[in-house]
């Protein structure tokens, strides 16, 4: 069987990295498969998906329902007849995890008012889960973007609870470029007037405007600057105007709305409709503050308690996070043995890539489940080389990108 099975696991008590407990959190979980006792996976979304990795294909919403429904699946390459596949709603998101929008003690929605969380908190939430299902070791855990820093977690947090790793288009920290992108899409949210100090449940206001400049802040990094020439150039939108909701622009007169506006309009306007602003602002805090050499001499020693095996993937069109980021962390992984793969995939998608081309992220997938480091067909990099980073895609000059 491989069928969708969601459920709510509730924890009794968790203490967040802040030192803020809360009692009674509850977890949403979707499990595909069934559990033999050693083929356990857990695969760690992106950030604003949710636990249905591969959620009806009838029911699609973005990134919450199957968004990965080609790669797991019944003869996919995380083939959930062959292997028990998990996925856990992160922390302080709004599918059904404890988050802004879950009640607090007093029946209103926490709001602000919840604990800040981070990577390393969704992680011991994720091996919780897996305790209640009865899985003390996992054949490997899978994720792409924040969701692949989650994989790095895991090596380095329970690196004895896991065989192989696949972090896919992900880094150990995000660089200064990134974070400043990040940090206007935040203030986006901030300085809308509905936002109300993120108290905003029980208004009939809320701060639509900014959650949708925001997203529209990440689709840019999400796609390249071919990508977006390829598919949108200069060209016209279909409609002579932009939609009622947009605001008017006084010299609009000057030239025609574009098609990459209309572009960006509707991927906000559906965003809006799914998505909560304190989520993503809670969302995109753990993956700013995520840094896997913290508190460690290096990124190698941060690393070196890790004994099993680890595939990266990276995408050349990527400049949210590069193939040279990518190939430091497969330096660090080998300086401490860890028998490590950087597969470099030519994409001119972006960092969208993980999701939208399946038949160049399935194979590599498939063949290290079955056989680890040695069976992956890799087109291997050196961190040092500096045809990496991505200077034909990149939107920006590539110098900015080195460390």
């Amino acid at each position: 069987m491989s069928a969708e099975h969601t459920q709510e696991v509730v924890l009794e008590a968790f203490t967040f990295a802040t030192g803020e407990t809360l009692t009674d959190v509850p977890l949403a979980v979707a499990t595909y498969g069934e559990y033999t006792g050693d083929n356990a996976v857990l695969v760690c979304h992106a950030l604003t998906g949710s636990h249905r990795v591969a959620g009806p294909s009838t029911d699609v919403r973005g990134q919450a329902h199957g968004w990965w429904r080609d790669i797991v699946g019944p003869g996919r390459p995380i083939d959930t007849t062959e292997h028990y596949v998990i996925c856990v709603n992160n922390l302080g998101s709004c599918y059904g995890s404890a988050g802004p929008t879950t009640p607090a003690a007093d029946g209103s929605p926490h709001g602000p008012r919840f604990p800040t969380v981070t990577v390393g908190d969704w992680t011991r939430a994720q091996a919780a889960v897996c305790d209640h299902l009865g899985v003390d070791r996992l054949a490997a855990v899978i994720g792409g973007s924040v969701g692949g820093m989650n994989v790095l977690e895991w090596t380095r947090r329970f690196p004895d609870r896991l065989d192989r790793a696949v972090a896919i288009a992900a880094a150990a920290r995000l660089d200064a470029q990134v974070l400043a992108v990040g940090a206007i899409a935040r203030r986006a949210i901030l300085t809308d007037p509905d936002f109300q100090g993120g108290a905003y449940y029980d208004s009939d206001r809320t701060p639509t405007a900014g959650l949708a400049l925001a997203r529209q802040l990440g689709h840019l990094l999400y796609l390249s600057k071919s990508s977006m020439q390829r598919k949108f150039g200069r060209r016209p939108a279909r409609v002579d105007t932009a939609p009622p909701h947009v605001a008017v622009d006084p010299t609009a007169a000057a030239g025609p709305y574009r098609d990459v506006e209309s572009y960006l309009t509707y991927q906000a306007d559906r965003f809006i409709d799914r998505f909560d602003a304190n989520a993503y602002l809670y969302l995109t805090r753990a993956m700013e503050e995520f840094d896997l050499a913290a508190g460690a001499a290096d990124l190698a020693d941060a690393v070196a308690a890790y004994d099993g095996e680890l595939l990266l993937l990276s995408f050349t069109g990527d400049w949210h996070f590069t193939p040279e980021q990518s190939a430091q962390l497969a330096a660090a992984y080998r300086a401490g043995g860890t028998s490590t793969v950087h597969h470099v995939v030519d994409s001119s998608h972006g960092h969208d890539a993980f999701l939208v081309e399946p038949d160049k992220v399935g194979p590599p997938i498939a063949a290290f489940l079955t056989a680890g480091t040695t069976a992956v067909s890799a087109v291997d990099v050196d961190a040092a080389d500096p045809q990496v980073a991505p200077t034909e895609f990149a939107p920006v000059h590539s110098s900015l990108f080195m460390r």
